[in-house]
């Protein structure tokens, strides 16, 4: 029988592990986003101007004609290219992509929360328009819920199969699913609200 101290270390082991690892992998995806989204500008640039010439809002915007039928703008879509790495890394790339600074208070969670709230779309043909609706808000996090998992879990499927036909298989299979699923929520709730 499992004592509550042995049960509380446990937890504890498996948590900081876990802490330590995903840290890593968090804070190198948080550099490598900054560079992105920094570059090719720099400081020359205004803030504003910054993002719209960065190198991750190109790639964001080249991605954007699958993405849009799901109610995503290209911000949306470079944060879950980036959560190929961790899901947790989805959030972090918002915080870069959607402005909060260091001059937010850290101490606030809330700051991404009000700057989502009052997010609209910055290209295409719905610019300005509210970005964050009830719709778009399950839509998107449908979207991150059954798409492809983590880099460490593709890297077990293709390790414990030794073929990396299945790990590119689930990636795949995932992220169609995933699609799918939010564009047939976004599409049929579009109708409704009409």
């Amino acid at each position: 029988m499992p004592t509550l101290r042995v049960i509380a270390m446990h937890v504890w082991e498996k948590g900081r592990q876990y802490l330590s690892k995903m840290g890593g992998v968090i804070l190198i995806a948080v550099i490598l986003i900054w560079a992105l989204e920094y570059f090719p500008g720099g400081s020359s640039v205004a803030p504003e101007q910054r993002l719209e010439q960065s190198y991750i809002a190109k790639i964001g915007k080249a991605i954007e004609p699958v993405i849009s039928p799901l109610g995503f703008d290209w911000r949306m879509g470079v944060s879950l290219i980036t959560g190929a790495a961790a899901k947790e890394v989805v959030v972090s790339t918002m915080g870069v992509l959607f402005g909060t600074s260091h001059n937010d208070n850290p101490v606030n969670p809330s700051s991404l929360g009000i700057k989502l709230q009052t997010a609209t779309y910055q290209h295409g043909t719905a610019t300005g328009k509210k970005l964050f609706t009830p719709l778009v808000g399950v839509s998107f996090l449908l979207f991150i819920l059954i798409y492809m998992p983590c880099v460490a879990v593709v890297a077990t499927v293709n390790r414990e199969s030794g073929s990396w036909k299945w790990a590119l298989f689930l990636i795949s299979y995932t992220t169609v699913l995933a699609w799918l699923v939010s564009f047939a929520v976004f599409q049929i709730g579009v109708l409704i609200v009409k």
